[in-house]
This record gives structure tokens, C-alpha cells and sequence, in this order.
């Protein structure tokens, strides 16, 4: 299996990491040129990434380079946040990393975009799994790459081709409350949920959840919607955050529109449901593959990861535990894409799981 990863720190954000982590990751994998590259970036490169994209060009001998900057980046050896690093999976053999332009196959599409190019026409084109550059400020002129070169549109497309694969998303969030029809809303704004006010509803999901005087923790409750309660049960949900709540009129306002006549709960986000999701999902996924995997791609949450996990990534260990020594990559991003259901999500606090394996 000629794939293979590395990452490599550094106190500076040289050029050289990027070309170490891919002539290491190239000896892992015995091959002396690359079929093509992902490269990550960590965002101490964001003002000026090209440099480091063409010193990982020369050192795959290959110009079909692809990737993105970000807060923080791993691979199955180490996670790095708030320090300058390079991680490369290099491709050889028959596996190659192609333009979405030569998908004829309809293969699901890896995604990778920066947060202003996100849409949700382009979203919806296509099968799709992948996240949201971690460079939020885009200090430089561009934060994804593809051909060895930056890519002003903030989004690039691609398909792994020579594999079979399959992919979830983890959620990591447990129900504080049965759903409830959305009985009336304005905007943004769900005011009657079942026979009680919004922010009602809310505050009893807390407090029977916690059972003692605790304010409401905004920043970890979210809102899950769908078209039933059978839905929502199974899991079969969309999700989105609490923006605030207006005690004058009960009303708690959501960052999507949510029309009269969906369903809602109200969920927590915890370190010991993502755990267990994330344990879940990896099972399934070795199932829905049928084989063992040579290689995954892990997209995450910044605020999943270690700051979810007291400094620790339990979710990368899940992966690694479950696959040991299967080269792994991914960073840590503002949003996860996968689809679910048929349909592409843009996914908040989650973690989006693709596994591979040759034909």
C-alpha cells in the first residue's frame, strides 16, 4: 500500500517542514515521487503558504498538490494547535487524488473550503465529505490549494480514484429533551415549542438534565430539527447553535431559520457522548466498508479535539486504537461537511470520518 503520512514541527514556519513531512511520509510509504500530495498547513503559514506548497511539490516530484491551512492539523502520530507544522499523505501506485472535472464515476467528492466560499448551491453539487479551513482571517491571499498553488476561489474539489471508501459524521451530542413540533417562529426566532414557550422548554431540558440551579451553558446546547420525532430518535437530524434567548418573550433565537411544523430538541454537547458517538461511528464505518482500511481522513471540530477532551484527542485515539498504524489525516476546522441522509450538511462541533481501502 503505497500511502503514507508524516508531520513535522518546527519553530518557525519554514518551508522546509512542508518538504521533510513529504519526503518522510514518501519513505513510509517506499516510493521516491508522489502520485499526489494533501498537504496541512498549520495557520502560522497563512500569510504566505506558497512558499512551503512548492517546496512539497519538489520534494513529490509531482505538481498535483492539494490542501488548506488551519488552527491545527494531525495525523496518526500527533496533533498539533499553536505551533508552526506541516502533515503530507502522499499517494503512489494506483491510488491518485484527481480533479473533480475527470469525476465520471460520481465518486462522493473531497471538500475542503475556506469559511467565506461556502454556499449553499455549490454545497449541494455532488456527494461531498471534507471541512472548513481553520483559517478563519485569511491573512494571506488564499487558505486551500490545489495544483501546487493557491486557489482564490475558498474552495477546491477533488476524488480519491483506485479505492472504495465510506464515510460518517459523529455528532458527540446527547438529547436533554423529547422532540417537540415547532408550533410557532419568526426567523430566527422559535418562540412556541409543544405547549410551552421556547426558552421554557429550554431551561426544563437544563434542569432536568442537571437537577441542580445551574445557568443555562449556551456555548454546549444545541438545536436539532427534523421532519419527525422518529427522526430525531434515530438520529437522522439536522443541527444548529443557540444564538440567545429573550426572556421578555420566551424566545430563543437559532443561527438557521426553522419553519412551523419541524420538530426540535434540545441537545448538550459533552466529551462522554462524543466519545461514545465517535466509537459508534468508527464501527459502522468498518462495517459499511466490508474491509480493512488502508488510509482515513479525519475532519474535526476545533472544538472538539483537545478542547473538548482536557487536552487530549479522544477521537483521534478512538481511530487509532480501532486501526492501529493506519496512516491518518486531517485538521482541526470551522465546519464539517458530510452527507447525510442524501443530503450535504455543513455540521457544527462534529467530526467527519472517511475510510479507504484499494480496489
Amino acid at each position: 500500500m503505497k500511502v503514507a503520512t508524516s508531520i513535522v514541527l518546527g519553530r518557525q514556519a519554514q518551508p522546509a517542514l512542508a518538504a521533510q513531512a513529504v519526503n518522510n511520509a514518501m519513505s513510509k510509504a517506499g516510493i521516491t515521487s508522489a502520485n499526489a500530495v494533501i498537504l496541512l498547513l498549520t495557520s502560522e503559514f497563512a500569510s504566505n503558504p506558497q512558499a512551503a506548497i512548492k517546496a512539497a511539490a519538489k520534494a513529490a516530484a509531482c505538481t498535483q498538490v492539494t490542501g488548506c491551512s488551519a488552527t491545527g492539523i494531525f495525523t496518526e502520530e500527533d496533533w498539533v494547535l499553536d505551533t508552526p507544522a506541516a502533515a503530507a499523505m502522499v499517494f503512489g501506485g494506483d491510488i491518485k487524488l484527481e480533479l473533480a472535472r475527470h469525476n465520471h464515476n460520481l465518486q462522493p467528492l473531497l471538500t475542503i473550503a475556506a469559511p467565506s466560499a461556502i454556499n449553499s448551491t455549490w454545497l449541494d453539487h455532488h456527494t461531498r465529505y471534507g471541512g472548513i479551513s481553520g483559517d478563519v482571517t485569511g491573512q494571506g491571499p488564499f487558505s486551500v490549494w490545489q495544483n501546487a498553488k493557491g486557489d482564490v476561489t475558498g474552495h477546491i474539489e477533488m476524488f480519491i480514484s483506485g479505492v472504495k471508501m465510506a464515510t460518517q459524521a459523529a455528532h458527540g451530542l446527547s438529547l436533554l429533551s423529547p422532540p417537540k413540533l415547532i408550533q410557532t417562529s419568526q426567523q430566527f426566532d422559535v418562540q412556541q415549542l409543544g405547549k410551552h414557550k421556547a426558552l421554557r422548554s429550554l431551561q426544563k431540558a437544563w434542569d432536568s438534565y442537571r437537577k441542580t440551579p445551574e445557568p443555562l451553558p449556551l456555548h454546549l446546547i444545541m438545536a436539532v430539527y427534523g421532519d419527525s420525532e422518529k427522526a430525531i430518535l434515530q438520529g437522522n437530524y439536522h443541527q444548529t447553535t443557540i444564538i440567545s434567548c429573550d426572556e421578555a418573550d420566551g424566545s430563543v433565537t437559532l443561527a438557521h431559520t426553522l419553519p412551523v411544523g419541524q420538530y426540535l430538541s434540545w441537545a448538550l454537547r459533552d466529551a462522554n457522548s462524543a466519545q461514545a458517538d465517535m466509537l459508534l461511528a468508527t464501527d459502522a464505518l468498518s462495517t459499511a466498508l466490508g474491509s480493512t482500511p488502508d488510509f482515513g481522513l479525519l475532519f474535526s471540530c476545533l472544538g472538539r479535539g483537545p478542547y473538548l477532551y482536557d487536552g487530549e484527542d479522544l477521537d483521534l485515539k478512538v481511530v487509532t486504537k480501532r486501526f492501529p498504524n493506519m496512516p491518518l489525516l486531517g485538521f482541526y476546522g470551522n465546519g464539517e461537511i458530510a452527507c447525510i441522509n442524501g443530503q450535504n450538511q455543513l455540521l457544527p462541533y462534529s467530526t467527519v470520518l472517511s475510510l479507504f481501502s484499494a480496489l
